[in-house]
């Protein structure tokens, strides 16, 4: 289960960070996911730890490519029944490295024989912690707490490896840890982004993290943090956040409509973040937050017309049918004066009208009725457009 689809007129690394928050019902702020070394470990039919033994240099005269020998020191999966300790693996090109350095081989069987992937270097310590991993079929929050315990850790390969596993994971899953997270950690590794490679691209899944174990230091921790002025795009704010409501519920939210979403002094990526904070509560808020106060902040956006067709797509979708006489107040203003904006109202109206669920059996719900007025007034004033909205019209 995933979460994404922004379509909009935004530059392009808004609509990939859309995208990527989207797929995932899993970590909504966290880097698109990858395999981690356990789903590579049980999608693979051989595995083995091997060292460096040597090998052939390559000769471009020959276009010969050289070759690489590993010898195996422990066998961790093998399906062909062929491989054993002691035994050496040619690999075709050569990879430069000095004997006794480790590398992990996984390899699938294609007519009885193994196709290797390239050897993933690995030290005693990341084979360790991959060998002492929970299996795949483990339940996910008994796989979470152990991976908790390694973000950040100083070897790369595992603390990202820890980290993919939490962008990999169900948010319901990650929820109930809440009690066990590193909480002053996770506050530290807030406070200093740029303390370790990659942490600032972790930035969102620790402000959830901090948001789901925190107190009320926490909250203003948070909120400080989200009120740093910045004319620069800052990575996972959105997910600090959406940390910030599920800690802070309709106070945080009264802060974050005040200066992210009414002030138009501050950088498009910041009440850009704000919107995706929106977007997670509803989803994700389990009512922390209720969706009439959720409806309410959206609104707000209204008043931005590079935002409008998206927050207009969001009010469908949240059935917010009081807007709509707004919305046609919009359909006219010349600040709106944008096919994208138009279609989208269009739409909401479409999708307005096919909602009949709050209405008595055999009648019409009143939202319904202002919905087909509404199109009717719109397919006189202009045609063009309501056809086109209704062209990619799915209900």
């Amino acid at each position: 289960m995933r979460l994404y689809s922004l379509l909009c007129r935004l530059p392009s690394v808004f609509i990939a960070l859309a995208c990527v928050t989207a797929t995932a019902l899993a970590c909504p702020f966290c880097d698109a996911p990858s395999l981690t070394l356990t789903e590579q470990l049980s999608a693979s039919q051989a595995a083995v730890l091997v060292q460096w033994a040597g090998g052939e240099e390559a000769d471009r005269e020959k276009s010969f490519s050289g070759t690489t020998s590993y010898e195996i020191i422990e066998v961790v999966e093998d399906e062909s029944n062929k491989l054993e300790k002691g035994k050496t693996i040619k690999l075709d090109r050569y990879r430069a490295s000095k004997k006794g350095d480790l590398f992990l081989l996984l390899g699938t069987l294609t007519d009885d024989r193994i196709e290797w992937s390239s050897p993933l270097e690995v030290t005693e310590t990341s084979y360790n912690y991959m060998k002492q991993s929970p299996p795949q079929d483990a339940p996910t929050q008994k796989r979470l707490a152990y991976f908790m315990k390694f973000l950040e850790y100083p070897d790369a390969l595992i603390a990202t490896d820890a980290y993919s596993e939490f962008a990999n994971a169900p948010y319901k899953d990650i929820v109930p840890l809440r009690n066990i997270m590193p909480r002053e950690k996770l506050r530290e590794w807030l406070k200093d982004p740029e303390g370790a490679p990659s942490r600032a691209t972790r930035t969102g899944l620790f402000g959830l993290l901090l948001g789901l174990s925190g107190n009320e230091d926490d909250a203003e921790f948070m909120k400080a943090k989200i009120l740093e002025e910045s004319d620069t795009f800052r990575l996972g704010i959105d997910g600090v956040m959406s940390g910030y409501l599920v800690l802070t519920g309709d106070e945080g939210l009264d802060v974050i409509d005040e200066h992210k979403l009414r002030n138009r002094e501050v950088p498009f990526s910041e009440t850009f973040a704000a919107m995706q904070a929106l977007r997670f509560m509803w989803t994700y808020g389990d009512n922390r937050i209720s969706p009439d106060r959720l409806r309410q902040s959206m609104r707000i956006l209204l008043d931005r017309p590079t935002l409008a067709d998206l927050v207009i797509v969001d009010l469908a979708r949240w059935d917010d049918w009081g807007v709509m006489d707004k919305l046609m107040e919009l359909y006219d203003d010349e600040e709106y004066q944008v096919p994208s904006i138009k279609r989208a109202i269009v739409r909401f109206m479409l999708i307005a009208e096919k909602n009949n669920a709050t209405a008595a059996e055999g009648e019409v719900a009143d939202h319904v009725k202002q919905a087909t007025a509404n199109l009717e007034k719109l397919r006189k004033e202009d045609p063009k457009t309501v056809k086109s909205a209704e062209r990619y019209f799915f209900d």
